[in-house]
């Protein structure tokens, strides 16, 4: 078999963790397997790293952050590779572009252009373990490129892609994915697996167990990811495109974040264009929105509410003055502390009562919902931040996650 295994920051934290990484990994050579591993950043060396950059100028250059914080993987893979050669098997540190991961140049943000695999199979080939620098990749110019926070998922994935592996092991400081994040929810109980549908919308939504652009990479070349433990043996949850037929409940998961803001543009004039007029300046400023929700309109005015991330709060804040006076609107109001909830699962649109339920449960605990949205396999609430481990809570016991599977 031959797996691309992917270990995360808190995996491989120090110097013990890194020769517990190498065990692992030296036992499955052992097994007949042929690996491939893709390691991050040791535990918070990226934070530090970001922090350093901050205490010589507010406003770092995005090239040069690239080519700072791209270091922090690099320690992590010549680590890794001395200890499995310590303990007897050749292993090889690769930097993203010297493991042909290449990306579009777009700093901090990369997207994944193509992989050339060549020398990680030479490596194989020879018989040593490529050990591959994650959240990275270089331009076709040399450029060094970072692909974003979670940006390892994304290059763990796209290299058993290009590798044609069997899966792709996501090997993290928890068993696999939960119902619910059990920090909150102490009955929360591990899945044995997941459609690519499902963890999509989990991770969008807020979970921290997979980055959603490496699902979607996953789901669209139907490679089987398992989301498990480098800790300890156990079996995980798969997460692949096979959906059960037969009757379950519907719910797989609740997913929550309190990463949230909203802004709600007063008195639009109820015409075509003012969209596009509210939404490009944002776009065009590197702002993301989220939920939108338009009132129906009362004498040609109407309210529009969107959310985003609280981070883009203030910038989107000293923008909507003029967006406002461009659209002719009556101002805008903002609210930075909200949340959001979400029961995830195929075919709970399509069943009945789901939609009620989760209302009821959120009523019956006190909890004001201030916005709904929706998908084909996902129902979210945003509700005030400070009531979100209560809501998730209840959300678990409503839709009796602890036991039905």
């Amino acid at each position: 078999m031959l797996v691309v295994q992917k270990y995360g920051g808190t995996s491989v934290a120090d110097a013990d963790r890194i020769k517990h990484v190498a065990g692992r990994v030296l036992r499955r050579v052992h097994a007949g397997d042929q690996v491939v591993v893709v390691v991050s950043a040791m535990g918070n060396a990226t934070d530090e790293l970001i922090d350093l950059a901050l205490s010589i100028t507010e406003n770092p250059d995005p090239r040069e952050l690239d080519m700072l914080i791209s270091t922090g993987e690099q320690v992590s893979i010549a680590l890794l590779a001395m200890a499995l050669r310590a303990m007897g098997q050749e292993a090889v540190g690769l930097t993203g572009q010297q493991a042909g991961i290449y990306t579009r140049a777009q700093y901090g943000s990369g997207r994944i252009a193509r992989v050339d695999a060549d020398r990680v199979k030479a490596e194989l080939a020879a018989g040593r373990v490529p050990i591959v620098a994650g959240f990275q990749g270089a331009t076709e110019d040399a450029e060094i490129v970072t692909l974003g926070r979670g940006g390892s998922d994304l290059s763990a994935v796209a290299l058993a892609i290009a590798l044609g592996a069997d899966r792709c092991e996501n090997c993290k400081d928890v068993t696999g994915v939960y119902t619910a994040d059990p920090r909150l929810v102490p009955e929360a109980r591990q899945l044995k697996d997941l459609t690519y549908e499902e963890m999509l919308e989990l991770a969008t939504q807020g979970s921290q167990v997979m980055h959603n652009r490496a699902v979607e990479l996953a789901s669209v070349y139907n490679l089987p990811i398992l989301v498990t433990s480098s800790m300890v043996d156990a079996p995980g949850t798969l997460i692949h495109g096979e959906s059960q037929l037969e009757e379950r409940n519907r719910v797989r998961g609740i997913a929550h974040d309190t990463d949230v803001a909203k802004i709600t543009v007063r008195q639009v004039p109820d015409k075509p264009g003012i969209a596009t007029n509210i939404f490009e300046p944002l776009a065009e400023a590197g702002i993301s929105v989220d939920t939108i929700v338009q009132n129906a309109s009362a004498g040609k005015l109407t309210d529009l509410t969107f959310t985003l991330s609280r981070k883009d709060l203030r910038k989107a804040e000293e923008l909507m003055p003029a967006i406002c006076e461009t659209v002719g609107a009556n101002g805008f109001v903002s609210d930075g502390n909200l949340g959001k909830v979400s029961i995830v699962g195929v075919g709970i649109q399509t069943a009945h009562g789901y939609a009620a339920r989760m209302f009821r449960a959120l009523f019956d605990a006190g909890i004001n919902i201030e916005l709904i949205s929706t998908s084909e396999i996902r129902l979210t609430c945003i509700i005030d931040a400070g009531r979100v481990p209560e809501a998730v809570r209840a959300l678990h016991a409503a839709f009796e996650l602890e036991t039905a599977e």
